[in-house]
């Protein structure tokens, strides 16, 4: 009787068990998301909404591609993409050569830190460019 009890609980937690965590928050990247913040190489330097030297967006779409925008000075920037998750690390693989990428590697490649479900930052700073926070707007 022990033994059925035993190999009951185990074929329970089996399939108690499962892996969609990684699908999840692969999912929760889906959509767009919003500068919220500049922050620059000087002491007390951070800006966010209007007083930010421009406003830009990602969408993230389920197939693996994304397009990033950006309205500086009344002329809007686009660019395009692929992306790759592996958490914590959002990659993303431009299309083309843009002066709206920012990277420290090459030209063709941005990659953001995930802080939390609805954060995720610019690795840019890392080399002398600002630092950028998003925020998920939807």
């Amino acid at each position: 009787m022990k033994n059925k009890i035993l190999f009951l609980m185990i074929i329970g937690v089996l399939f108690s068990c499962n892996n969609n965590d990684d699908n999840d928050t692969e999912n929760e990247l889906l959509g767009n998301w919003k500068l919220i913040q500049m922050t620059g190489s000087i002491p007390n330097s951070e800006t966010s909404g209007a007083e930010m030297d421009w406003q830009e967006t990602y969408v993230l779409n389920a197939n693996g591609t994304f397009l990033k925008s950006r309205e500086r000075d009344g002329i809007t920037t686009e660019v395009s993409g692929t992306y790759n998750f592996n958490e914590p690390l959002i990659e993303l693989n431009f299309d083309t050569e843009s002066e709206i990428i920012g990277s420290c590697t090459s030209n063709m490649k941005e990659t953001m830190n995930l802080q939390s479900e609805t954060i995720f930052l610019s690795s840019w700073e890392a080399c002398d460019g600002p630092g950028l926070k998003y925020e998920k707007i939807n």
